[in-house]
């Protein structure tokens, strides 16, 4: 009986470590270094953006870590140096819930640093609010945000061709749908608290980081700089610290045997912006370290630019 318990237990053990196996996904293989290469991270204070600004700063890049809050920003600039093994990593303060502090980054970006190569926009909250600019804080901080960050920075990444730009979407974009007459009104693709309404409005801004990216790459030809947007993975990050205490410790146990850790979660990121010979694949959309097909809805040109050009209209572009 104690025999069969044990071959039990040992079965177990070994069908779970095949599973966390299959569960971290593929790596990034690239050896590239970016010795000479100045790289911006946002959210990086914390989960997939840290551990993706310190892969970079190991492979010798400069990293800026662009993140809200100074004390937290601090302390993962020292965090990334211990990992990383590199000096130069460093803190810029941004506020993507606030156009005017993307415009402050901006400007204070191009002033001090001569070279931008890659622009990973990362950051993300999954909660209801809003900006300061009276936006729903997930359509302002997931897409508008970047949006303009990008936009500010365009001419810079042409001038350190060639460049990229990646943009963390997520597989939930397949459930969003935009509803420009909904966003005109509430300023917001969706409304509600419910956790349902929060679901949707959040696949709605992940949506938009789909859409942004196909129609950023269209407007890309030519120059040598590339854009992707990315599905990470399910992720055991920060991102659910915003639910109720309930829900969090409901999914602390699913998050530890079924999600990606951060490391893990990085990998698409660190593929979209290192990988050698993707360059054709500019405005796609990746998970797991590969191309994937993504509904028509995700590739409408026309939502596309229309997103464009509302955004622009929002951030006072056009």
């Amino acid at each position: 009986m104690a025999e069969e318990i044990l071959l039990i237990a040992g079965v177990a053990i070994a069908v779970l470590m095949i599973f966390r196996i299959y569960v971290r996904g593929a790596q990034c293989k690239s050896k590239a270094k970016l010795h000479g290469k100045t790289v911006i991270v946002t959210g990086s204070n914390t989960g997939i953006g840290r551990a993706t600004a310190a892969d970079l700063a190991r492979r010798g890049a400069r990293v800026i870590l662009a993140c809200r809050n100074l004390t937290r920003g601090q302390t993962a600039v020292a965090i990334v140096q211990r990992e990383s093994g590199s000096k130069n990593v460093v803190f810029m303060e941004l506020d993507l819930a606030s156009l005017k502090s993307v415009r402050s980054f901006a400007e204070t970006f191009l002033k001090t640093e001569r070279r931008l190569d890659i622009l990973i926009n990362n950051a993300g909250v999954y909660m209801q609010g809003t900006t300061d600019d009276g936006l729903g804080l997930m359509f302002g901080v997931n897409h508008l945000g970047h949006f303009l960050l990008t936009n500010l920075l365009l001419d810079r990444l042409k001038e350190c061709v060639p460049s990229r730009i990646v943009t963390v979407s997520s597989y939930l974009h397949n459930y969003g749908n935009l509803d420009f007459d909904t966003l005109r009104t509430h300023k917001e693709f969706g409304v509600g608290d419910s956790p349902a309404s929060v679901f949707w409005i959040y696949s709605n801004s992940k949506l938009c980081n789909v859409l942004f990216t196909h129609e950023l790459a269209k407007r890309l030809q030519g120059t040598n700089v590339t854009c992707y947007s990315l599905h990470p993975g399910a992720i055991n990050s920060d991102l659910t610290r915003n639910l109720t205490k309930m829900s969090r410790r409901l999914l602390k146990p699913i998050a530890a045997l079924f999600f990606k850790d951060v490391e893990a979660g990085a990998q698409t990121t660190l593929y979209c912006a290192v990988q050698e010979g993707i360059e054709s694949l500019s405005g796609r959309y990746f998970s797991n370290c590969d191309v994937q097909k993504v509904k028509p809805k995700a590739q409408d040109d026309a939502v596309a630019k229309k997103l464009w050009e509302v955004s622009e209209t929002l951030c006072g572009l056009s």
